[in-house]
């Protein structure tokens, strides 16, 4: 496949196109707060604390992947959360969660899949709703926690000449349920999975990085591209360094959610520190581009170069 056709597929993609309502929702939630240091657009919203932050996220579960597999749902309504706080340099709290279910046995497969969640990541539930009689079934989950206010790493700070730096775990599987995640977690000690989340926070508080996001349901260059908009900057990505599983098409694996990774920029001179901080906790890294003037993130390979996106021109969320 050209880099034309890869590039038309993947803003074709739904887990990019469907993030491009989230900007018309802003509008009707102006934040009017001192306490507020960072708000949409970020991973979670980042509330001042004294010499600490509170961080403040929310996921909800695709309707998709409850109907494929409710109990892997549940696992990772509490994954996606942690992931929220870790990319921004914290530590999780505790969480939250409001249910509707219109079967008590999907309702068992989603309690025993948080139950699982909660035992590897260690982050309690400690409330939230329950509506046992819905005509459907969703699962919302909110999470807090906490981070040095001088170490929050956000994803709207890029800046041009940086360094984009990937960091992920390659020691996985396409999940058998849901063949858009590549499950790293499941199968793996919780202390294993803490370190590796941990990488971030050791970013932050050394101030390697200078933005960041965990790599969600927009996959590693989507994920990217949300960080470049919020930036207001573009980027240049080759295509041969982005790490990626052996025998994997690079197309399969652009729509992929991975169990474990994460997308920074960092100033050049601080970029292979910031590989070795991942490496250390077990993430494969690598120097993947750099960050531009130009508000386009453009992918490249062997010669050839095509525009993924052009935020003069589309959004991917359209938040500013």
């Amino acid at each position: 496949m050209n880099l034309e056709s890869l590039a038309a597929e993947l803003r074709g993609f739904v887990g990019i196109t469907r993030k491009k309502a989230i900007g018309d929702l802003v509008g009707h939630f102006p934040v009017d707060s001192d306490l507020i240091i960072a708000s949409f657009g970020e991973d979670a919203a980042v509330i001042d604390d004294g010499d600490e932050v509170m961080l403040l996220a929310a996921d909800g579960i695709w309707s998709r992947l409850l109907e494929a597999d409710a109990e892997w749902a549940g696992y990772c309504a509490v994954l996606v959360n942690v992931h929220d706080i870790a990319a921004m340099g914290g530590w999780p709290v505790a969480m939250v969660d409001v249910f509707s279910v219109d079967s008590p046995d999907l309702a068992e497969d989603v309690l025993r899949g948080l139950r699982r969640g909660i035992e590897k990541f260690k982050v309690p539930i400690i409330g939230g709703h329950f509506h046992p009689d819905t005509p459907y079934s969703a699962l919302d989950v909110a999470i807090l926690g906490k981070a040095k206010k001088g170490a929050v790493i956000l994803s709207s700070t890029a800046e041009p000449g940086d360094s984009v730096v990937v960091g992920v775990d390659l020691d996985g599987r396409v999940h058998p349920s849901f063949a858009i995640n590549w499950d790293t977690t499941s199968f793996k000690d919780g202390e294993v999975l803490l370190q590796q989340l941990g990488s971030m926070r050791v970013l932050g508080e050394r101030r390697l990085a200078t933005a960041g996001k965990d790599i969600s349901n927009p996959g590693m260059l989507g994920t990217l591209g949300m960080l470049l908009e919020s930036s207001r900057a573009g980027a240049v990505v080759h295509l041969d360094l982005l790490p990626k599983p052996q025998g994997m098409e690079m197309l399969a694996w652009q729509r992929m959610y991975p169990g474990m990774g994460f997308v920074v920029t960092a100033p050049q001179e601080k970029a292979e520190e910031v590989t070795r901080v991942f490496r250390d906790r077990g993430l494969t890294a690598a120097v993947v581009g750099e960050v531009t003037k130009e508000r386009r993130l453009v992918i490249e390979s062997r010669g050839e170069r095509a525009v993924l996106f052009d935020f003069d021109r589309e959004n991917i969320t359209g938040i500013r």
